[in-house]
């Protein structure tokens, strides 16, 4: 539970950072971060938020998870997938979407680096059982340099990751690096919007509540993503609200009405001491703060459906 103090601080405020987790904070971050993965992902494993995402409302209809796989496929489309094609996945989490990466376009190999090793175990045996040729790594991507040569890759993407990430520009030039020339990026993630104030005293507390729910560090905009893709040599072709009417709202009470389901259940299993009482604090805030994030959606503070696709030119 302790981890949930680095969803208070910000990486644009170090001396906040350091204050709150001294001057090897960013080593602090990251064993927040393996903590608090290594709850939440079994909680996510519960059912149908087991990616662990939220997708962009592709159509209102469908489920969390239909959606899920209508945005993977819009990625596939995005970044130009082919068989034999060789893709980059940061913050792969359980190795889910690159299964479908690869079960969707034969032949294509996709390489998935997370913080935490076990959702790389995770995702190792799930590929392996469906005999896909992904790869997946432990890797802090604050680490740099990237564990691969130039020109590796024919293509990158990520799902809301990035407010993990301290330094945005260094991190895309390490992309361009091990991306070859011609090679398309897709980028969705979590940004705060203009009508965003964080002197409003309102909007703050609602802030304050969701990014622990997220898991969100930084607090990227639209402006910084196309700034750092575009400043380490990418050009932007795609920058938009992903979600149909700019609004994930719908898909949040979904998943909310799943959790309050699931939370009675883990409520009744701490009571018979099954589980540990953090689990009753954990499962509080998601479905609590879930109210705080559709209110946020529907004022159009924020949004985790961004999504930003560019390309590294040929010369």
């Amino acid at each position: 539970m302790a981890s949930y103090i680095i969803y208070n601080l910000d990486w644009a405020d170090e001396a906040a950072m350091v204050a709150a987790l001294g001057p090897s904070y960013r080593h602090r971050v990251g064993e927040c971060l393996r903590s608090y993965y290594g709850v939440l992902n079994h909680l996510c494993a519960l059912g149908s938020v087991e990616k662990m995402y939220i997708p962009p409302l592709m159509d209102k209809r469908a489920t969390v998870l239909e959606n899920q796989l209508l945005y993977e496929r819009a990625i596939a489309r995005s970044i130009d997938l082919q068989p034999g094609d060789r893709v980059l996945d940061l913050g792969c989490g359980r190795g889910r979407v690159a299964a479908h990466m690869a079960t969707a376009i034969p032949g294509a190999k996709i390489t998935g680096i997370n913080i935490d090793p076990n959702q790389i175990a995770q995702a190792r045996k799930f590929n392996v059982e469906r005999g896909l040729p992904n790869e997946f790594i432990v890797r802090d991507f604050n680490d740099l340099p990237l564990p691969f040569a130039d020109g590796q890759f024919d293509a990158f993407y990520q799902i809301q990751a990035l407010s993990l990430c301290k330094d945005l520009p260094v991190l895309f030039k390490e992309v361009y690096r091990v991306v070859k020339p011609g090679a398309r990026i897709s980028l969705l993630d979590w940004v705060s919007l203009p009508a965003y104030d964080p002197t409003n005293e309102e909007h703050a507390e609602l802030m304050r509540r969701v990014k622990p729910l997220i898991g969100a560090v930084g607090t990227p905009t639209p402006a910084s993503l196309e700034n750092a893709v575009e400043s380490a040599g990418f050009t932007v072709i795609k920058s938009e609200n992903a979600s149909q009417g700019g609004l994930q709202s719908p898909l949040i009470d979904k998943v909310d009405i799943y959790f309050r389901g699931v939370r009675q259940m883990i409520l009744a299993l701490v009571k018979l001491r099954c589980l540990p009482p953090h689990f009753k604090t954990l499962i509080d805030r998601l479905c609590l703060d879930g109210q705080a994030f559709v209110k946020m959606d529907n004022m159009r503070l924020i949004t985790t459906s961004y999504w930003v696709v560019a390309e590294k030119p040929l010369q």
